[in-house]
């Protein structure tokens, strides 16, 4: 199963020599927020709209070395979170994505 997780280009580049990805909300909730497919479109628009670009990393779910949890989230729809950091061999793919969603 493949998730996906948005970053934006210099939050990842911190960590472009590591072995792990760590988002800011690891620290701060404790889990990383990620989507499925059908979910990033309106995540992107809900959260990201004033991103010029964006990485989407797409993450394999069974690579995964932290707990992955779907939850009840946002308007009660389930999304996955990671608990713990990335490992980057689960990261399958990186697609870099402008957006047009500019407020």
């Amino acid at each position: 199963m493949i998730i996906y997780h948005i970053v934006t280009p210099e939050v990842w580049e911190k960590f472009k020599d590591e072995t792990e990805y760590e988002a800011e909300s690891l620290a701060a909730e404790n889990f990383i927020h990620c989507s499925y497919r059908n979910q990033l479109d309106e995540v992107l628009k809900r959260y990201y709209k004033n991103q010029r670009a964006v990485l989407i990393l797409h993450i394999n779910a069974h690579l995964l070395k932290a707990k992955l949890i779907a939850e009840p989230s946002t308007n009660g729809e389930v999304y996955p979170h990671i608990y713990g950091k990335i490992n980057k061999t689960a990261i399958v793919e990186i697609e870099a994505r402008n957006l047009w969603y500019q407020a």
